[in-house]
């Protein structure tokens, strides 16, 4: 094994140590987790949420034994792989042993550390973006053809996890047309490997047509609800931020695409951050949607500095180059992570509030960052319904119905009776409700919002309906849940399911 070999594979465990250590026992699994994870019991080449690729992953994760230890497993990979891939892309670019060990410590020491801490389809993504901008690498530098086909294969499995890696094309289209790469255009081989991405994605596209596509649903809902509330001067400042430690290695790799010359093949580049964030601000996207951007320039930046201070006092610098990003992650890692227990952030609360941590997709700042209370009380929610379903004469015909899919998805996770499974109108619960059994009873999970609290809709189609428990929370996001039971059904429960669910995914059409 070589020297490169062995620090490489150093920075990947100590990834995974930091991955493992940066996440408190305090903290349940995020709402998004179990949601992704109940997708591995209803494999398909869609869904509402996010496209398939994450169910694969959650099918792995349930073959390996559905342990948290194996959730948080796979996002620390992807993180540990976009390593590995810049490792190798600085190593394509003739970067020093200083140039890949400065990249490897800019990666790692990055707001990847926060994002790879959730079992999302985010993780994939970055490593999409990442490989996806290697390979057009290799091909600037080798001009084989093969690569435009490996690139539509990367693209297409990019996109069959987050539709995200669109805006990837999107920023590097313009920027190869402003250069001598556009040649590629006018390449059959770039249109046959098109069609190639084009057949690999289809299975989702034609998934999307059947249900009437409600991505385009999921958008509509995402911008009135969510991004209405992004501020674009918020998502500027946002970027600085998730590679804050690595800021000088960016900006010297734009630098360098401009005037150092043995990038000039790789100009495209330039222009590739410039258009991508231009579109990210006209739609307000989300600010973490960029994050997948940043890696391919630490690895041109790495190499810029590797050449530079490789002679007489410069050389000097390199260690505290290496040191930065360590220094920037210290104070970030007091706040930016779940390793803090609630009572720590509300002491907190001015440093959290000042980074703006504590506001949420409503545009209102709360007591916990908002990824924060969604890992709060899903296990004690799963224990009540728990013992209420065991007091029930037959859980054959009991259906548990719930107001979102963070508490169906954590039912599901945590529940010691197999025969227990959560439903709900929401997201991708929608389409995996069952009308093969009888309903008699109905186990009702209602948000505190919830504004019939009598269950006076309820009351005359059951012999009885009563409040069997509560789920009291102050760091949740929904702090109050109630558990209701309605006993002995005097209509035809599964049609009035069905006629519910018809009515909501009416709406997408």
């Amino acid at each position: 094994m070589t020297k490169k070999t062995l620090i490489l594979a150093g920075f990947i465990v100590l990834k995974f140590m930091l991955q493992y250590s940066l996440i408190s026992p305090h903290y349940d699994l995020q709402r998004d987790e179990y949601l992704h994870l109940d997708q591995a019991h209803y494999l398909a080449w869609g869904y509402l949420s996010v496209p398939p690729v994450t169910s694969w992953i959650s099918s792995i994760i349930y073959f390996l034994g559905n342990s948290v230890f194996w959730v948080k497993f796979f996002p620390a990979l992807f993180g540990a792989l976009v390593i590995v891939v810049i490792w190798k892309t600085i190593e394509e670019l003739n970067g020093n042993l200083f140039a890949l060990i400065l990249g490897a410590t800019c990666v790692l020491f990055s707001a990847l550390l926060r994002l790879n801490t959730l079992f999302q389809p985010n993780s994939f993504d970055v490593l999409s973006w990442t490989v996806f901008y290697f390979i057009i690498i290799k091909y600037i530098r080798t001009e084989n053809q093969k690569w435009i086909f490996i690139g539509a294969v990367v693209f297409a499995i990019g996109f069959m996890n987050k539709y995200n890696i669109v805006f990837c094309l999107i920023g590097l289209l313009p920027a190869i047309l402003l250069t001598e790469h556009r040649r590629v255009f006018v390449l059959k081989e770039f249109y046959l490997a098109s069609l190639f991405g084009l057949l690999l994605v289809m299975p989702n596209l034609y998934w999307q047509y059947e249900n009437h596509f409600p991505v385009v649903h999921h958008l509509r809902e995402l911008a009135d609800t969510q991004l209405v509330n992004v501020d674009r001067v918020g998502f500027l400042k946002s970027q600085l931020f998730f590679f804050i430690g690595s800021l000088f290695v960016i900006i010297s790799a734009l630098y360098a695409l401009l005037f150092y010359k043995p990038f000039e093949k790789y100009k495209p580049f330039f222009a590739v951050i410039i258009f991508t964030l231009t579109v990210f601000i006209y739609f307000k996207a989300k600010d973490y949607y960029a994050i997948g951007l940043y890696p391919i320039y630490i690895s041109f930046g790495s190499v810029f500095l590797g050449d530079i201070l490789k002679d007489g006092w410069r050389k000097y610098l390199r260690p505290v180059a290496v040191a930065v990003p360590v220094l920037f992650f210290i104070p970030m890692s007091m706040v930016f992570f779940p390793d803090k227990s609630p009572q720590y952030i509300l002491t907190n609360a001015t440093r959290y509030k000042e980074l703006g941590l504590l506001r949420w997709e409503d545009g209102k700042d709360h007591q916990l960052p908002q990824d924060f209370a969604d890992m709060f009380g899903w296990k004690e929610l799963a224990g009540k319904v728990d013992s209420i379903c065991s007091k029930l004469p037959n859980l054959d015909e009991t259906l548990v119905l719930c107001d979102n899919y963070g508490e169906a998805g954590a039912i599901n996770y945590y529940k010691t009776n197999k025969k227990i499974v959560a439903c709900s109108f929401d997201a991708d619960y929608i389409n995996w409700i069952r009308f093969d059994r009888k309903i008699k009873d109905v186990v009702l999970i209602k948000e505190a919002d919830d504004e019939d609290k009598d269950r006076k809709v309820e009351k005359p189609f059951f012999d009885s309906v009563y409040l069997a428990g509560k789920r009291i929370n102050q760091f949740a996001r929904e702090q109050e849940i109630s558990i209701y039971v309605l006993r002995g059904a005097k209509i035809d429960v599964n049609k009035r399911i069905k006629d519910e669910m018809d009515r909501k995914k009416s709406n997408w059409q």
